[in-house]
């Protein structure tokens, strides 16, 4: 276990940049740390109630990933360990434990990057109105969950706390970024989902979808914030896929499941989550730290 639930950081001596729906982002000289709270959202609302140890999975992941991915892009990792980090996070390092990352400064793009291998999500919801979804042909006939017949990166918009993040075609980022950037950014974005993508079938995980984030750092593309955790990505256990329904998921789908089936808006105040849900919550997420890399979470 590591430690206590956190809710929320507030390390006097750090300047906070931004309070995310999971993430607590501080400046510290001329980079940047990033602490994974346990905090969990669903429909874009946070709930009061944390998921134990969900941090410091998805810091446990993404470090994974990180090191596994990284011949085909650098990425902004410096340090894991809150020994070696500035002077200046030394009252905090039992807090910074297992749940923080020390990263170069990076520029994000204006645009997040989306993988999909199967058809799912949103995706499955256009299709049914329009097989060309996003610019993309699709066949006619497919099935919801079906293995789309190529590996396709779909971008979207970057959503401001409490909206939705919308599609958008591969023209429209061009507009955004360049067009050579464009093909640049999917081919090492497709790139990096078909390795991650084998690796995980093979420990009995599909990889439906995932989310990256890139950004320039002197004038590079590299890899930056979370990759692959279980709240950036599809992650269905292979031994349960069944083409032409929803899978069940290692990640927050029995909190979704849940909140779905009470009379709730959808919009703050949250729900109070029963601690069974919590319990399946975690449950789910820890599933996904020891499928991927065969050790628990300490």
């Amino acid at each position: 276990m590591i430690g206590k639930p956190v809710v929320q950081t507030n390390f006097g001596d750090l300047r906070l940049l931004h309070r995310g729906k999971v993430r607590d982002i501080y400046e510290v000289e001329d980079k940047l740390l990033i602490v994974a709270t346990d905090r969990v959202s669903a429909f874009d609302v946070v709930m009061d109630e944390p998921i134990p140890n969900k941090g410091a999975v998805l810091t446990g992941l993404s470090i994974f990933w990180f090191d596994y991915l990284r011949d085909i892009v650098p990425n902004h990792l410096i340090s894991v360990n809150p020994e070696y980090y500035p002077e200046v996070c030394a009252p905090y390092r039992e807090q910074l434990r297992g749940r923080s990352m020390l990263v170069k400064k990076a520029n994000p793009l204006p645009v997040e990057c989306i993988v999909r291998g199967y058809l799912s999500g949103s995706f499955w919801k256009a299709y049914q109105k329009n097989t060309t979804v996003c610019g993309f042909a699709l066949p006619s006939g497919m099935r919801e969950s079906e293995r789309l017949p190529e590996v396709i990166f779909t971008p979207s918009t970057k959503a401001e706390l409490g909206t939705h993040d919308e599609n958008i075609s591969l023209a429209k980022m061009a507009e955004l970024v360049g067009q050579p950037e464009t093909e640049k950014i999917a081919a090492i974005c497709k790139a990096l989902y078909c390795k991650a993508a084998d690796y995980a079938r093979k420990r009995g995980i599909i990889i439906a979808d995932t989310k990256f984030e890139l950004g320039w750092y002197e004038g590079e593309l590299i890899l930056i914030d979370e990759v692959l955790t279980p709240d950036s990505s599809r992650f269905w256990p292979a031994y349960e896929y069944e083409v032409g329904k929803g899978q069940p998921s290692f990640d927050k789908q029995f909190l979704r499941d849940y909140l779905s089936s009470l009379d709730w808006n959808q919009a703050p105040p949250a729900p109070v989550l029963p601690p069974e849900i919590i319990d399946k919550t975690k449950t789910r997420y820890q599933e996904a730290f020891l499928y991927l890399t065969g050790h628990n979470i300490t």
